[in-house]
């Protein structure tokens, strides 16, 4: 019989948040996949799980494939980690379970903590609709073309940065999408020292440069999206319609209850 993979989600800070599920699948597998043994063995050692490790990260995961396709075509069963959080989200593993599925091995998770979904719940911003788009660009040039890009994305985004380039990125932010735009720093997730700050990029900038300790950890940045773009074919329509019956103040104020339309607007179509 073939093995299973098991795509295991880890604490991003509390110990605490490692599950009894989680904790009894990495110890009963015959392998743990680690993107990085050396950060990973003392979360296993503080839950007594000796299960015998392997490194994959970016710069090994397609030599290693293979041979981890081939251990659970024979019956064993891994368990893929990360160093923190749910796997393969911005972490090394797609392809081990993009191949196990192609190969027709199980593939099966243990979930848990995500430093994106912990960020946006708390953040204060809306959560019905939203993208995950992981690291920003490093370069200033690629930061700013990557930033104008998504100018007009209306979901709530999530993104990760480090605490060398957060200023600068939130800078970029500032002067592609305007200084209104909300923004929430989470930083230290689930830690200590946890912190979540919401507010408009012009008051947000002056608070993390008040204070150095602000600038430090790891950041998961939370931006509301852009303002929905309306069509006002149909506003402009309608007014036009109503004017002929009622005064223009009236019946821009009228389109302007119908269809979301600021009345001002309509007014001034009917003037012009």
């Amino acid at each position: 019989m073939k093995g299973i993979l098991y795509i295991v989600a880890t604490p991003i800070g509390n110990l605490e948040d490692l599950s009894p599920r989680a904790q009894r699948v990495l110890s009963e597998v015959d392998l743990i996949v680690a993107e990085d043994t050396r950060h990973s063995r003392p979360l296993l050692n503080h839950f007594g799980i000796q299960t015998p490790m392997q490194s994959m990260h970016e710069h090994n995961e397609q030599d290693r494939v293979s041979a981890l396709i081939e251990r659970l075509h024979q019956g064993d069963s891994i368990a893929q980690i990360s160093d923190a959080g749910t796997p393969l989200i911005n972490d090394p593993g797609y392809r081990l379970a993009a191949e196990a599925r192609a190969e027709r091995i199980t593939v099966s998770t243990v979930p848990g903590p995500s430093a994106p979904i912990v960020a946006l719940t708390l953040s204060g911003l809306p959560v019905s609709r939203f993208c995950f788009e992981g690291f920003i660009p490093v370069k200033q040039q690629a930061r700013q073309q990557y930033l104008e890009a998504l100018a007009a994305e209306t979901r709530t985004m999530i993104f990760f940065e480090s605490p060398r380039r957060v200023l600068d990125t939130l800078h970029s932010m500032m002067h592609c999408w305007g200084g209104q735009r909300r923004v929430s720093v989470a930083r230290e997730l689930t830690k200590l020292h946890e912190s979540i700050y919401t507010a408009p990029l012009s008051e947000l900038i002056p608070w993390i440069e008040a204070d150095a300790n602000r600038q430090r950890g790891e950041f998961v940045l939370v931006v509301e999206g852009a303002v929905e773009q309306q069509d006002d074919t149909e506003a402009y329509r309608m007014v036009k319609i109503l004017a002929k019956e009622l005064p223009p103040r009236k019946a821009a104020a009228l389109a302007a209850e119908i269809t979301g339309v600021k009345k001002n607007q309509l007014y001034r179509s009917l003037m012009e």
